[in-house]
Formats: C-alpha cells, sequence, structure tokens
C-alpha cells in the first residue's frame, strides 16, 4: 500500500496534510478524503484508479478535462438559475502541473475538488428527492448536450453494451461450470429466457434509430451530490465513465438505481421491487431540463432502458461471480452472486410493471 500522505502531498496547492481516510463505497477505485490544516479548501478527494479495470488512465483523465471544461465554460455563458447551486468537479494538479501523479510502485493516482455542504444516499429517501435525482442527470444530459460526443475518448470499450456482457458470460460459462444450487440455477434460467432481447438498445442504434451522445455512464443515485441545506441535487461526481453511448444507458441505470427502495445490498433479495412512483418522479425531474433535446426514438426505447440496464448489470455480477470476483469488489465470496439476484429480481418487477411503466413515460411526454 503506497504511503498515503506521500501520496496526497503530491497534490496539496496549499496545507498541510492532517488525515487521509478512506471514503464512500466504489466498488472498483480506491477512494479517499485529505483533509488540509490552514487551507481556503479543507478538503480534497484522492483516489487511485484500478487500472486492471481502466487500462489507460491517462484517457479518463482526458475526458475528464474536458468534460470539466467545456461544462465550466457553458455556466459561464449560461449560468444556472439564482435559485439553484450547481457545482462541477475540478481535476487538481501536481506540483509539476500533471493531472495524475505515478507512484514508484506504478500505482496510478488522481485528486479532485471536494463537493462541500453536501452528501449522497445509497437509496431514494422520498419523492422529492427523487426528482432531484431526476434533475441532476437533466442538467448533466443538459450541459453536455452541445459537446461533439468525438470530443470524448471510449475509455471503456464495449462498457453498457450487453451484447458483449452476454458474450463475456457465454466464454466464461464454457471454461467454469458452476456448481447447481436454487440460486445458480435461478441466474443461469433467467439469463437464457433474455438472451435474444438484450441486443435490443444496440440494434436500434445500428439501425440509426438511436445515437450517440456523450454520457456520464454510472448516475446512480449515490453518485448524486444532494446539498445539505436546500436538499437539492448539486452535482453528479464519480465521472470516470464519461464517453460516448446512449443517453438511454443513463436514464436506464439512474432508474434502476433510484426506484430499487431496499437498495442494492441487502439479504433478502427476494422482496427487491421497482417503485413505479419513484420512476415517475425521476423521469420529471429529468424531462424538465431534457425534453428539448430527447427525440421521439428516443422516448420509444425508454421502457428498454430501464428494463436492459438491470438486466445488464445483474448479468455482470453474475458473470463476476463465476470468474472469481476479479472486477467488482466483493466483501465474502458469494457477494457478488447476490448482487445479480438483487438485479434479477429488479428486472422481474420492472418487466411485471411494463404496462404502469410505458403510461408513465407517455404520459409524460405527450
Amino acid at each position: 500500500m503506497d504511503n498515503l500522505v506521500t501520496v496526497a502531498d503530491q497534490f496539496k496547492a496549499q496545507g498541510k496534510v492532517v488525515t487521509v481516510e478512506e471514503y464512500g463505497n466504489g466498488n472498483v477505485n480506491d477512494t479517499f478524503i485529505v483533509t488540509l490544516a490552514s487551507a481556503e479548501e479543507k478538503y480534497f478527494i484522492l483516489q487511485r484508479i484500478n487500472t486492471r479495470v481502466f487500462r489507460q488512465p491517462e484517457l479518463i483523465m482526458l475526458n475528464m478535462r474536458t468534460f470539466t471544461e467545456h461544462v465550466h465554460q457553458r455556466l459561464r455563458h449560461v449560468p444556472v438559475s439564482p435559485d439553484r447551486r450547481w457545482e462541477v468537479v475540478r481535476v487538481l494538479r501536481t506540483e509539476d502541473d500533471q493531472d495524475h501523479w505515478i507512484a514508484p510502485g506504478g500505482s496510478f493516482w488522481r485528486a479532485i475538488s471536494f463537493i462541500d455542504r453536501s452528501q449522497s444516499f445509497d437509496t431514494i429517501k422520498d419523492i422529492e428527492h427523487a426528482r432531484e435525482v431526476g434533475i441532476a442527470l437533466g442538467m448533466f444530459h443538459n450541459l453536455l448536450s452541445d459537446l461533439p460526443s468525438e470530443k470524448l475518448v471510449d475509455t471503456l470499450e464495449g462498457f453498457h453494451i450487453t451484447p458483449r456482457y452476454l458474450n463475456h458470460y457465454h466464454e466464461v460459462m464454457a471454461e467454469n461450470r458452476p456448481k447447481k444450487t436454487p440460486e445458480i440455477n435461478y441466474g443461469l434460467q433467467f439469463i437464457e429466457k433474455r438472451r435474444e432481447w438484450a441486443h435490443i438498445l444496440e440494434k436500434a442504434k445500428g439501425e440509426g434509430r438511436l445515437d450517440l451522445r456523450p454520457i456520464h455512464g454510472d448516475p446512480k443515485v449515490n453518485n448524486v451530490m444532494i446539498d445539505n441545506t436546500t436538499g437539492q441535487a448539486i452535482s453528479i461526481v464519480d465521472l470516470d465513465t464519461v464517453k460516448p453511448g446512449l443517453v438511454h444507458y443513463d436514464i436506464g441505470d439512474c432508474l434502476r438505481s433510484g426506484c430499487n427502495p431496499l437498495g442494492e445490498d441487502i439479504d433478502q433479495w427476494e422482496r427487491v421491487r421497482f417503485d413505479p412512483e419513484l420512476c415517475q418522479a425521476i423521469l420529471q425531474g429529468y424531462l424538465s431540463l431534457a425534453r428539448d433535446f430527447l427525440t421521439e426514438n428516443d422516448y420509444e426505447y425508454l421502457y428498454d432502458a430501464i428494463r436492459l440496464i438491470s438486466f445488464e448489470l445483474g448479468l455482470r455480477f453474475f458473470t463476476d461471480y463465476l470468474e472469481g470476483n476479479v472486477y467488482f469488489k466483493a466483501d465474502h465470496q458469494e457477494h457478488n452472486l447476490a448482487r445479480a439476484l438483487i438485479q434479477f429480481r429488479l428486472t422481474e418487477s420492472i418487466e411485471s410493471q411494463k404496462k404502469a411503466i410505458r403510461s408513465i413515460i407517455r404520459d409524460m411526454t405527450q
């Protein structure tokens, strides 16, 4: 393990490092909060990038700079409404003016500004919180709506491309024969029943019905920062997956995460359900800012996006379990299997409410 104070010292602009402590509960990177003494900004976020996942971390930083510079410039010309605070993180530079630091052992570190007086939540608290989560994603997409997607590098080729995850699953299954338990049998049958349908968004993209745009890539509930005083959304963080993609990946992931009141780590996965009232509130918030740049085809595939992204994440967790937990951090051997079952059950709940969800979407777009 690198000396965390030594790493933090590479980035601090002013003030002595007082503490470096673990922060958040991310599944991929290692994140820490640095406290400084006698500094104008008392905190910043320090992260060690998982280079097994992000094999070209320099490109992540390139995308982050492109995104943050574009949005800061946009906000100077078109400020957010005076009754709403909106913040975008800044990339902190090293002493030699780099956007990252590589430790002697080869680990890749970066630092970003801290969004003060705010917090995030793993699950939606109430309807107003749900609406704010939707507003945050709408604000994010709106601020990037004039950024050509080709200005962003595809840092994770295949990310959110469900057919590729399905192919990888079949490859893993060909090499690993899992023990047959009721939970594993459920997962195997669940995936098999939805194999053909997994191509729906990529097929629409290939037919020219859906277009690539800049996306966040991981806009789950706990990446939305909420102002401690006003309760308003003020930022979306965790920008490692900003890249060209379909906005449906973002919308689907936001709703998958936000409309599961029990969260993504519970013991009784059978109790998981998709809450249509939360779905309605999130979409209301989102469309209040995103309505103008969505097309008729975009609306047509919204239900499919909600269903697909839940299935996709379950597929990824299930495959990672079969591989021995090589991608997602796991607290115990069966952790990714449990996560997969939660997402599969959520997908079933979405499917059982297809008519209601499509009705919500239709009513909002008329």
